[in-house]
């Protein structure tokens, strides 16, 4: 490895560093603030590390792993996503008993999965990364001791999470028998000489399209995501439904414009159905929840089907244009979902967590701030314009005119219009006067940190749906 490739590569390597370091600092001394201020400083430190990384361009390190401008922006991605979940776990936990340093080392292991495989270009890192957050999110979902939904949550990831990645193998062994290739390039250079279809290799990435969809929660591989969603502690909710979606989604992408799997236009198909009974299941069920969490995890059900359409068009449209509107939106998709969860978290305790309607009546009169936070972004992920959630909308819709994708833009308003339904529901809720609400949930201390996280979300909720301009001339750079 050569000193370009070395800077190149630091950003992960001082992910890496950090979890070690809050690892023998926990070791030594058991002390949960400063295990978040160090996680903390070691996601900035990996933050600067990708400056510098950037300046070194696109730069191949081993045929494992490409650093380029689309991996290092997913990973800045990820590490902001953490850092907002650290500010909220130190709220949610600080006054848990019990020893909690060790989340802080769980949640730098999962940035280090995912941060391996938005950069990856070959199967092994693929799998490496995807195991690696995998095996830290089992952990994760079942932290709190003591709590039978918590453990039953864990127990059924880790169940069907085992599956996916079988199914995962199969799929990379079908296609290293055909191909004889495990390199993204090396796939595509091997289905470009092919004149004849390959049955074998159409197979394997069905195998990987489905144990994907684990991961996705698409349907009908979502049976897992309501369970684990409510199971979970509030903030690491937030961190499965942001950071975990978002960093397979973008591999996903990788693989397929990197690999030539979009020659094969029966895997589109599977995509095609996957993404309607998506946004159907997704919303249709989300109306039925009394259950806050629960109706947020069949709500990303739907918005992992809406990122299909994007993701779908890539097979008719230019790839940058496919990577523009898919960023974008999983970056207004982020902000949005770790400022619900956000509040969801602020207004729990590991002990008794605010998941039923009923405890966000009248919050508009007890917390007024935190519930013209949380309706913002309740409005955002309904499409609504002024938010960040209208314009990822918009560039959805555009990839998917220019795609022509009838069907599924069909799909997206109708799924878009069920959405705003079960939104508005509980923003009613909310808006019950004081008086009348005889069912109203404590008063939640606000935290600091908590509660600077969510005001910085929420400027930048505004501001990408007044003014996206900045961001998106980012991403065309990718």
């Amino acid at each position: 490895m050569n000193s370009s490739q070395l800077i190149a590569f630091s950003p992960v390597i001082c992910v890496a560093a950090s979890a070690v370091i809050v690892m023998l600092i926990i070791a030594v001394r058991r002390h949960f603030a400063l295990a978040c201020l160090m996680a903390g400083l070691g996601i900035l430190v990996s933050l600067l590390a990708l400056t510098a990384a950037g300046r070194q361009g696109s730069v191949q390190v081993t045929a494992l792993t490409r650093m380029d401008a689309y991996g290092l922006f997913a990973m800045a991605l990820l590490l902001l996503s953490g850092l907002a979940v650290i500010a909220f776990c130190y709220d949610y936990f600080k006054d848990h008993e019990g020893e909690n340093e060790e989340l802080l080392f769980l949640i730098l292991t999962a940035l280090l999965g995912g941060s391996v495989l938005v950069t990856a270009s070959h199967f092994a890192t693929f799998f490496i990364g995807l195991e690696t957050l995998s095996v830290s999110l089992f952990v994760l979902v079942g932290y709190v001791p003591g709590q039978s939904r918590s453990l039953e949550a864990a127990t059924k990831y880790l169940v069907l999470s085992g599956v996916s990645s079988a199914l995962l193998l199969m799929g990379m062994a079908l296609i290293y028998s055909e191909c004889g290739q495990l390199n993204f390039s090396g796939i595509e250079q091997y289905l470009a000489s092919q004149e004849l279809f390959n049955a074998m290799v159409l197979i394997g990435i069905v195998f990987i399209v489905a144990g994907v969809g684990f991961k996705l929660s698409l349907v009908p591989f979502h049976l897992w995501t309501p369970d684990v969603y409510e199971g979970a502690p509030a903030p690491v909710t937030a961190f499965i439904a942001t950071v975990s979606k978002g960093a397979v989604f973008m591999l996903l992408l990788r693989f397929f414009l990197d690999s030539g799997s979009y020659s094969y236009a029966s895997v589109l198909t599977v995509f095609t159905v996957m993404a309607v009974l998506s946004i159907l299941f997704g919303n249709v069920l989300a109306l039925l929840q009394d259950n806050v969490k629960r109706m947020l995890a069949y709500s990303s059900i739907a918005h992992m089907g809406y990122l299909l359409i994007a993701f779908i068009a890539g097979s008719s449209i230019a790839p940058n244009l496919v990577i523009e509107s898919v960023t974008f939106y999983l970056a207004a998709y982020f902000i949005t979902t770790l400022g619900a969860f956000g509040v969801v978290s602020i207004l729990s305790t590991p002990q008794a967590e605010a998941v039923e309607l009923s405890s966000y009546r009248g919050l508009f009169w007890r917390r007024p701030g935190l519930a013209a936070v949380f309706t913002l972004m309740l409005l955002s992920l309904a499409g609504i314009p002024l938010t960040a959630g209208f314009i990822g909308k918009f560039y959805l819709f555009a990839a998917g005119v220019d795609a022509q994708l009838w069907g599924l833009l069909l799909m997206l308003i109708i799924g878009s219009g069920l959405g705003l339904y079960y939104y508005l529901r509980v923003i009613v809720v909310m808006s019950i006067s004081q008086a009348a609400d005889s069912h109203a949930g404590p008063v939640a201390a606000l935290g600091r940190m908590s509660s600077a996280t969510l005001v910085l979300l929420t400027v930048l909720l505004v501001w990408l749906g007044v003014d996206p301009i900045h961001l998106m001339s980012l991403i065309q750079g990718l």
